[in-house]
């Protein structure tokens, strides 16, 4: 299960934490396709923030645990409509496919 932890920073969305493979085993063709949707929409959202807009940003990928964590620095107004698209699409995700993705918020 891959787990999306939203992460808050005084009512304010500031980031979030993926880890976790959404596939059960090898032959999860399923699974596999949820966890490429959630990869794609993440560095979709932190590639919009940090090269479009020009936020500062800490970002962490650990591939093999598949982990990332995406935390803005600056420019929060102007990167709140991406990330709160990037939220309202893997609730959306979540929704559809319960049994392989759980979202969670940290305030």
């Amino acid at each position: 299960m891959t787990k999306v932890k939203f992460l808050f920073s005084d009512e304010i969305l500031v980031g979030f934490h993926i880890s976790g493979h959404s596939t059960a085993s090898a032959d999860d063709e399923q699974g596999r396709i949820v966890c490429a949707s959630i990869s794609s929409a993440a560095y979709m959202a932190a590639n919009t923030v940090t090269e479009i807009i020009g936020a500062k940003a800490v970002a962490e990928v650990n591939e093999q645990k598949g982990e990332m964590l995406f935390v803005i620095k600056s420019d929060y107004e102007e990167a709140m409509p991406v990330l709160m698209g990037f939220k309202l699409h893997i609730e959306q995700l979540s929704l559809q496919f319960t049994d392989y993705i759980k979202v969670t918020s940290e305030v």
